[in-house]
């Protein structure tokens, strides 16, 4: 496949079409052009530092992901997140088709004088899944979920997990919003802004824990911070929680002062 100059949509859809392609760097223009330039009617999805939109392609359908304007507060996100989906691929993982890291100039009036200031554009593009998240079906009994389907959904996040640990990275923010589900009720979990990769790290390194209320650890609210050694135990208490609710429909067991791995 020629990824010259100019991107088509067409060619992101034989990207996507593609199970082996390695993701690519992707023009603005290409995914502005998809979006309909990042339209409200587009958009399916809002977080902290991110709004999630649809790109449709001729014949398909991506998910794009446009990261805060104020770029400075969420960079150090991106790149994290960019690095770590370079470094995977599962079927438990969302698939990662692409990324976006472009800066445009524009001139704005200011004290009644023109400038010249810098935008800053960072995107992910990602295959897109119409089910939405697992947060949307482990409500009130689990909203009626067939037993087998609930196992496949914890078996898959299993996997998912410990092929990212294998790889030796943590992810920091497993919850129900994060894991998306395919056609077939298969979870794939996604969002790697929060993750690490423990080679870049040392045994004394601190990491600052945020997340979810609920499947965060009761032991990081009472630290400044966690070394990387322990940080993987924290993805298996997400995931403890997880489980739980899926189970239960019911958020998890909260009276415990610890993550003990046995």
């Amino acid at each position: 496949m020629d990824f010259g100059s100019i991107i088509l949509p067409s060619d992101l859809e034989c990207l996507l079409s593609d199970e082996t392609a390695e993701p690519h760097a992707l023009p603005l223009a290409l995914l502005e052009e998809i979006t309909n330039g990042f339209s409200d009617e587009q958009q399916i999805g809002k977080g902290e530092s991110a709004v999630v939109y649809k790109g449709n392609l001729e014949n398909r359908i991506v998910a794009v992901k446009k990261l805060s304007n104020t770029y400075y507060m969420f960079e150090q996100e991106f790149h994290q997140e960019v690095e770590c989906l370079m470094m995977v691929k599962h079927k438990n993982i969302i698939r990662f088709l692409g990324y976006c890291s472009d800066t445009q100039g524009s001139v704005e009036e200011h004290n009644g004088k023109l400038v010249m200031s810098e935008v800053w554009h960072r995107l992910l593009c990602f295959e897109y899944h119409p089910k939405g998240s697992l947060y949307e079906y482990i409500t009130d009994k689990s909203r009626g979920l067939r037993w087998r389907d609930r196992y496949q959904i914890i078996r898959g996040i299993c996997q998912g997990l410990h092929y990212l640990h294998q790889k030796n990275i943590v992810h920091l923010d497993l919850n129900p919003t994060n894991i998306l589900l395919d056609h077939n009720w298969v979870p794939k979990i996604t969002d790697f802004g929060k993750s690490r990769h423990f080679v870049q790290m040392q045994d004394n390194d601190i990491i600052k824990i945020t997340g979810m209320p609920g499947y965060l650890a009761p032991e990081s609210y009472s630290r400044i911070g966690v070394t990387y050694q322990h940080s993987y135990q924290l993805d298996i208490y997400s995931l403890g929680a997880i489980i739980i609710e899926i189970l239960t429909g019911e958020m998890g067991y909260h009276d415990v002062d610890e993550v003990r791995i046995i």
